[in-house]
């Protein structure tokens, strides 16, 4: 079982399911459904996969309080209904509550996505006391 401390509430069926979970690093999978697909071809919405994405960083990081506050992103292949992607996010540096995540997405062997997420963990929920 694995210790997942932050995003407790997220929809797993739109964002992934975790499958191996350690100190900074993650990896996140996620099947391709028609609920995603935003045109007759099959085409999956860039979001789904932004999502998938964003999830693991969050998970590579693992605190309640992790919140995103930017991303340097690359869509490098379409994907289809139907695929199934792998999402892995090490977590490459931190500096103070900045910390910097590398999230690569794959289907199969090919590399569909990847980025840089900054990720920021403040003291309090960013809701408490808004």
């Amino acid at each position: 079982m694995l210790d997942i401390k932050t995003h407790q509430k997220i929809n797993n069926k739109y964002c992934g399911i975790p499958i191996e979970l350690k100190e900074g690093y993650s990896k996140v999978k996620l099947m391709t459904i028609n609920e995603m697909v935003l045109d007759e071809t099959g085409l999956i919405h860039g979001g789904f996969i932004f999502s998938l994405a964003d999830y693991a960083a969050m998970l590579a990081i693992n605190h309640p309080f992790v919140v995103l506050g930017g991303a340097s992103v690359k869509f490098l292949r379409p994907v289809k209904k139907g695929e199934e992607l792998l999402a892995e996010a090490f977590l490459e540096n931190i500096e103070k509550k900045k910390s910097v995540v590398n999230v690569k997405i794959q289907r199969k062997e090919e590399l569909v996505f990847n980025g840089e997420f900054y990720c920021y963990v403040p003291n309090k929920h960013v809701l408490d006391g808004a």
